[in-house]
């Protein structure tokens, strides 16, 4: 049963991480690393390059998901990543019904001018901080991260309350 006196605990939380949320997938933002970067890409693929790079050899379905589009748009944009040199699509290893991305050399050479950026604009953010509120902050999130993914799934799971 949910706990009625616990309905406001974490809206402060929560409204804190949709403001990161919405901060991160601004497209003014992603144009002005772009920009920074001094790279051409469209900007709507920003992000897929971006995933495909940290987290690749990644399935088509697993990226849509990542960035909350549809299947069908992600293969699309995927297709002109390829197009561009920047990924090359394969097939899983274990599974040969899966689409793969996987990141290219010019494509690593593209992310990393992108990291540079990204490393400058971090280093604004975080200039007052100590490393060790810098490291705290880190560490929390690592593990936010790691339990809040381990209950996708159980939102209908009478131990868990939605979210």
């Amino acid at each position: 049963m949910k706990s009625v006196q616990n309905t406001h605990k974490y809206d402060a939380l929560h409204n804190c991480l949709l403001t990161i949320a919405g901060a991160l997938n601004r497209p003014q933002r992603d144009m002005a690393m772009i920009k920074a970067a001094g790279i051409e890409l469209d900007r709507a693929l920003f992000p897929l390059l971006v995933q495909v790079s940290r987290f690749g050899p990644i399935g088509v379905g697993e990226l849509a998901d990542r960035v909350g589009r549809d299947y069908s748009t992600v293969s699309r944009q995927v297709a002109k990543l390829e197009e561009t040199g920047l990924v090359v699509r394969q097939k899983n290893r274990q599974d040969k019904r899966i689409n793969e991305a996987a990141i290219t050399a010019d494509g690593r050479a593209m992310t990393d001018k992108i990291d540079a950026q990204r490393v400058q604009v971090y280093q604004r953010v975080f200039r007052q901080w100590p490393d060790s509120d810098r490291e705290t902050l880190e560490q929390l999130l690592s593990r936010f991260v790691t339990d809040f993914t381990l209950t996708e799934g159980d939102e209908n799971d009478d131990k868990h309350d939605a979210i």
